[in-house]
């Protein structure tokens, strides 16, 4: 199935213009890291995280109400699934379960007619958190050159950094959102998570998959084309992927919006960020990968005729 039949669009002769767009988009991303911070989730901090199954519908006010006397009004409290399900979340360091067990006595003490039993019950200190922060920073830079040194060796080493490229200004665009649009959106909780991280992660193989796609296009029509410059094959590679890559954009994206709708605070901030993604994503495959490499090939080829 194709979406666009025999389209002729000239995607990188305004390439210094998506080159603004897209720095424009990040500073304004990293002036929000800097000045805002990034959130980061239990899994990256450390705290305690709880979750209370009632027999009946529970408010979150009262969950929260019960906590303030405890001094842990600050906590995150969100439904796990349904209604009666509570999840806690707070930041607060203590030794062995003492946090656990005064979120426990908080609302046993606020609510003695509502019964309730702790179906899950996790304790991360600050050392383990300040650990898995680096490991997750390391999944994705090592991520980031498993990508560079299969693309280079497929293809080219300018196509691997094009593609490097393009999904650093994906991962950086989808932070600097994400930390721009944290606690704005209600029952939307967008901390930096393993949920998250795995989002990036996903997001990484998504994009790269497109950008692959358009690489492999590039190289049939240099053989078929030779003829033709860089920048022309480019463009009729370009569109002639355009339907399929669109169509797989469009496909993934409707499944995370069903999910972001329907699937739970749970898996909310996930959706999310890949919905987010998955748009940055198809951009880069288009406006920024292919671009970088046609100026990384003619710098190069600038260079080799001054040095002749």
């Amino acid at each position: 199935m194709r979406l666009f039949k025999k389209t002729n669009i000239d995607f990188l002769s305004k390439r210094k213009i998506t080159y603004t767009m897209s720095i424009s988009l990040i500073l304004i991303g990293i002036l929000a890291i800097f000045f805002k911070g990034i959130s980061f989730g239990i899994d990256f901090q450390g705290g305690t995280e709880i979750v209370l199954a009632f027999q009946q519908k529970i408010e979150i006010g009262e969950i929260r109400a019960a906590l303030s006397k405890e001094g842990l009004g600050k906590s995150e409290i969100k439904y796990y699934g349904t209604s009666n399900y509570i999840l806690v979340n707070t930041g607060e360091q203590a030794e062995g379960t003492s946090i656990a067990d005064r979120i426990k006595n908080a609302v046993q003490i606020s609510m003695p007619d509502k019964k309730f039993e702790v179906i899950k019950e996790d304790k991360i200190g600050p050392k383990i958190g300040k650990e898995l922060r680096l490991d997750a920073l390391y999944a994705i830079i090592w991520a980031f050159f498993a990508i560079l040194a299969y693309i280079a060796i497929r293809f080219k080493f300018a196509y691997g950094l094009g593609a490097v490229i393009a999904l650093i200004h994906d991962v950086l665009l989808t932070i600097g959102f994400l930390t721009i649009l944290n606690g704005l959106i209600p029952g939307l909780n967008l901390e930096i998570s393993q949920e998250i991280i795995a989002a990036f992660l996903t997001l990484i193989g998504v994009s790269v998959n497109d950008t692959v796609v358009v690489f492999d296009r590039m190289r049939e029509n240099g053989k078929i084309y030779r003829s033709m410059s860089l920048g022309e094959i480019m463009r009729k590679s370009l569109n002639e992927t355009l339907s399929r890559t669109i169509i797989t954009s469009v496909t993934i994206f409707l499944v995370l919006v069903v999910l972001l709708v329907f699937g739970g605070e749970v898996i909310r901030g996930f959706a999310f960020t890949m919905a987010f993604g998955v748009i940055t994503g198809t951009y880069s495959s288009i406006f920024i990968a292919s671009a970088f490499v046609l100026d990384w090939t003619q710098y190069q080829n600038r260079k080799r005729v001054k040095t002749a």
